[in-house]
């Protein structure tokens, strides 16, 4: 079996059985490519390789190429899945990597808009359909902590303005309901508006935000639009979907909102992901500190 059919065997298994996304499993089948090339380059067969090969490939990635810590941990989570992979498929008996240890990685807090800024950003005067419809999707990341591929996947009849909910596909296919406040609901009000007055009679796509020829906006185009947006409100910090996912979740946390809740509103399959948003708020901490220590 070369190594070309094993790396196809794994995007498979990873696309149909785990049913990963397709970002995810590209990542996972580009980083086993790459270890599958450095295998034929050292005339090593992928299915009897030992720990101390493996040692030998992480020297390659850390001291020869230089990688930094988070791309040599990707590439040797993925290592381990392929080989898990092996092994469920039995063309192995021992998995190579049972004793392997990513490097550590530095837990990174992730940085979050302040409530002035967000309230700069849904006041912002948009007056062009574009701009419409990227304060639009501002509002709805911040009220929903959206991923950027739920919001461009919203269709028409996944929103609920009378409820107030929409329904988000998450990663793996999973559907989640997610509230949404009553300003939200009339953005998008507004916005379904201008959308039908600006296509006017022409077809468009179901989708809930449509590029200029009325089909599904992409992901490039809602960052592009949240930057230039973001620039013309005079936000500092380049502006990015997760931003406000973080921000989401953040301002929920400080309203006092807790994990559990928190973990289903997101769609985070392990608590332990959620859990970092309880780094965020050091300034509200030292605040509350000040307020309420006796020497404060």
């Amino acid at each position: 079996m070369t190594n070309q059919t094993l790396l196809e065997d794994f995007k498979n298994h990873l696309t149909f059985e785990r049913q990963l996304s397709p970002n995810t499993t590209a990542s996972y089948g580009s980083d086993a490519e790459h270890f599958l090339e450095y295998c034929e380059a050292n005339e090593k067969d992928p299915l009897t390789i030992t720990p101390e090969f493996l040692d030998q490939y992480n020297y390659q990635l850390r001291v020869i190429e230089k990688l930094a810590a988070t791309s040599i941990f990707r590439k040797m989570e993925a290592v381990k899945c392929f080989y898990k992979f092996l092994l469920i498929e039995e063309k192995i008996k021992d998995d190579p990597t049972r004793f392997l240890k990513s490097p550590k990685l530095a837990q990174k807090i992730p940085t979050q808009l302040t409530r002035e800024e967000m309230d700069r950003l849904l006041s912002y005067p948009a007056e062009k359909f574009d701009e419409i419809r990227t304060v639009t999707i501002i509002e709805l990341l911040y009220a929903a902590g959206l991923r950027v591929s739920e919001l461009i996947n919203l269709r028409l009849e996944n929103v609920n303005l009378v409820e107030k909910w929409v329904l988000a596909l998450g990663k793996g296919g999973k559907q989640r309901f997610v509230p949404i406040h009553d300003r939200a609901v009339e953005r998008i009000k507004q916005y379904l508006a201008e959308r039908e007055a600006h296509f006017a009679a022409k077809e468009v796509d179901s989708e809930l935000f449509l590029n200029k020829n009325g089909k599904k906006i992409s992901r490039v185009s809602v960052w592009k639009d949240l930057a230039a947006l973001g620039r013309k409100a005079n936000i500092s910090q380049p502006l990015h979907p997760h931003l406000f996912r973080h921000t989401f979740a953040s301002h929920l946390l400080q309203g006092g909102a807790d994990l559990r809740s928190l973990q289903e509103m997101l769609g985070h399959a392990n608590l332990t992901t959620t859990q970092i948003y309880t780094h965020l708020d050091v300034s509200d901490l030292k605040a509350k500190h000040k307020k309420y220590h006796p020497h404060g």
